[in-house]
């Protein structure tokens, strides 16, 4: 039974750990009404997405939200006073093992704030699951932050424990980062994730040869990226992020709109929101770097530094080299259909399946997926020839008609597909 302090800890420590997205999205609150059952807690659960697309309950806690660091964007900061709590790895054990017994989740993401030294911190988290794996025999999913400037040998066991680690950058360019962080630099975060992704290859090669052989961190490694803290462009950020991905074979980077938590603390920008729209766009742009096969100079570039906040990268791309299209269907190779707006990944392997046994039209399109209104600028097929294209009513003339397609809210405001960072719906 979870004793009542433990609980008043799990309020102080689920609450500061939202800001966190370097798992998932955060839960909601919702409470249940007379006859209806269920409720949603705005602390404490989160959910994330298994590789099968399968959805994952999470609890998503921080060891302790004390730190010895005072970094300008952060609510922990060691300067602010805030309500502050500390959990023993045995209390998160025993958290952990009776909301899954309950079956109110099905996995663990545990942070913290640095207490004492890195290495100190790291120990903790490591001790929480090295004694749910061999204590309890808990198979359940456990996603790890390793906190920078830790010890190789723990981030190695931690790796051996955790099914995901995590190291967070947060700020995009080392520069910025020493004005918002100064206790921080990129080393302390570079080397750990270099020595993730050698251990994760490490053990698939050792795999290959031992069947027994120790997994180490089998869901690979994310990141974390805040958005809108610091001047930097795009381009910067998504630079960083393809290098990630290239040399760091990491999983996921997350984008967090800056939340304004320090506004009287002068280093920061004076916003009265996070940056939404901006770190929507961002994740769509992510998406096309990691499974579209477009370049990040493609997306972002000199003369373009930062995404259009009003139409998704992809149309802007189109817009940009509108003599790439309109691009016929039915001839077509999957790397170009894939630049096409409002065709996804999805659809082009029914187009190519489907253009084997006939000539396709709009409404074969459409039964595919394809979103018209956006493709139909962008494509030809038997019945859409050139004119109406984007060559042929000029890319001026085809953003606007984009522009004025999108869904406006009751107030006026432009209604957003939003995704979960994890799955967004890039067409």
């Amino acid at each position: 039974m979870v004793s009542e302090n433990t609980l008043e800890k799990l309020k102080v420590l689920a609450n500061a750990a939202k800001y966190d997205v370097s798992c998932a999205s955060s839960g909601t609150k919702r409470s249940n009404v007379s006859g209806g059952i269920g409720n949603a807690a705005a602390w404490g659960i989160c959910h994330s997405f298994a590789e099968d697309g399968r959805c994952i309950s999470l609890l998503k806690i921080m060891l302790t939200n004390y730190c010895i660091y005072d970094c300008a964007y952060c609510i922990n900061r060691k300067s602010n006073d805030v309500p502050r709590a500390s959990f023993s790895p045995e209390e998160i054990v025993e958290l952990t093992i009776e909301f899954y017994r309950r079956n109110y989740i099905e996995g663990l993401f545990l942070s913290s704030g640095v207490l004492k030294n890195p290495d100190f911190t790291m120990e903790r988290l490591v001790a929480v699951a090295k004694k749910l794996r061999t204590e309890h025999r808990y198979n359940g999913y456990i996603h790890l932050k390793t906190i920078p400037g830790a010890s190789q040998a723990l981030v190695h066991e931690a790796g051996l424990w955790a099914d995901r680690l995590s190291v967070n950058i947060e700020i995009p360019t080392e520069n910025n980062l020493k004005i918002l962080a100064p206790e921080k630099d990129f080393k302390s975060v570079l080397e750990p994730m270099k020595t993730i992704a050698s251990h994760i290859l490490e053990s698939k090669e050792e795999r290959q040869k031992y069947r027994k052989a120790p997994l180490f961190s089998p869901a690979g490694q994310s990141t974390q990226l805040i958005i809108g803290a610091t001047p930097d462009t795009d381009k910067t950020i998504l630079k960083l992020a393809s290098a990630l991905y290239t040399r760091r074979d990491l999983k996921r980077v997350y984008y967090s709109g800056y939340i304004p938590v320090n506004s009287y603390d002068n280093r920061l920008p004076a916003l009265s929101s996070p940056p939404l729209q901006r770190e929507h766009r961002l994740y769509q742009a992510d998406w096309l770097l990691r499974f579209y096969g477009f370049k990040t100079d493609e997306i972002v570039n000199d003369e373009n530094p930062n995404l259009d906040l009003e139409l998704d990268p992809k149309v802007m791309y189109a817009l940009r080299n509108p003599w790439l299209f309109p691009i016929d269907v039915n001839k077509a190779d999957p790397q170009m259909l894939l630049r096409i707006p409002g065709i996804g990944t999805r659809s082009v392997q029914l187009i190519l399946l489907a253009r084997k046994h006939t000539r396709l039209n709009a409404s074969h399109l459409q039964k595919m997926g394809v979103v018209m209104k956006r493709a139909r600028y962008f494509i030809t097929c038997n019945e859409l020839p050139m004119r109406g294209s984007v060559q042929d009513l000029k890319p001026e003339v085809v953003r606007q008609l984009l522009v004025e397609k999108q869904t406006l809210a009751p107030d006026g405001a432009v209604q957003l597909n939003l995704f979960q960072p994890t799955m967004p719906a890039l067409r």
